[in-house]
């Protein structure tokens, strides 16, 4: 006697828009973003991190 189960519902996430953080730095460690006229720092560790400060 085999069941027969019907798979999970999977939800469709959206796709994000996906940035590698070296890019945005451009080989280095620092990285300015602007956002409504705010500069922020994005900083890449020794460690391998991200912070992020305005």
């Amino acid at each position: 006697m085999s069941f027969q189960s019907t798979p999970p519902k999977q939800s469709q996430m959206p796709t994000l828009p996906t940035y590698a953080a070296s890019d945005l730095t451009e080989g280095g460690d620092l990285a300015q973003i602007v956002l409504d006229l705010q500069i922020y720092t994005l900083r890449i560790t020794r460690a391998g991190k991200l912070i992020l400060t305005k």
